[in-house]
């Protein structure tokens, strides 16, 4: 897929583009993810793109949006207050505003990751500690993908992964997320290329 063709077929009302990754990311490319994030924020009209706020990637993409129009950037937060000094989204939407209970598919689709499956189960009981903390960042995850009863889900999504150890983590969680309902994805494989076009 090129830049050309993303646009056409994604620069649509309602578009809701996944902008995310690893946070650890490589010195040589930490401007790429910038770059992209300004690039398609200045070429594009009609999407808003989604973050998840985390450091490394998500700020990277997230600072290459703002700087173009922060209007078009909505973050989704694990918790209130959840890196609040470097969140410059217009649109921020906290778990804390949201009943997890009231949504059995994003509780069904977090406890795919094995990792933290019984925390899910906790957290969304009720019980909040510095273990179940855990939960709250899967289950952030997966809302950045399939939304909720109020949230739209994600129509494409963007990443940036560790290539060497594709597909793991949370950001691997959030890819199988988007594989498993459809939602079409990119890494930097593709994506550096139309940093060139």
């Amino acid at each position: 897929m090129t830049l050309k063709e993303f646009i056409k077929q994604f620069d649509k009302d309602n578009s809701i583009i996944l902008l995310e990754g690893k946070r650890i990311v490589l010195e040589a490319d930490k401007e790429k993810l910038t770059a992209l994030g300004k690039l398609l924020a200045s070429k594009t009209s009609r999407i808003t793109f989604r973050s998840g706020n985390a450091e490394g990637s998500d700020q990277l993409f997230s600072d290459g949006v703002t700087s173009v129009d922060n209007k078009k950037l909505q973050v989704i937060t694990p918790y209130s207050g959840h890196r609040q000094k470097t969140n410059q989204a217009y649109d921020t939407i906290s778990l804390d505003n949201i009943n997890i209970a009231a949504e059995p598919s994003v509780v069904y689709q977090s406890k795919n990751n094995k990792k933290t499956e019984k925390l899910i189960d906790q957290f969304v009981s009720g019980d909040k500690n510095r273990f179940t903390i855990k939960a709250a960042y899967i289950i952030r995850d997966t809302i950045k993908a399939i939304g909720t009863k109020e949230i739209k889900p994600a129509t494409f999504g963007i990443f940036y992964d560790d290539l060497d150890n594709p597909m793991t983590g949370g950001t691997g969680h959030t890819m199988n997320v988007c594989e498993e309902n459809d939602i079409p994805i990119i890494d930097q494989k593709v994506w550096f290329k139309w940093l060139k076009e």
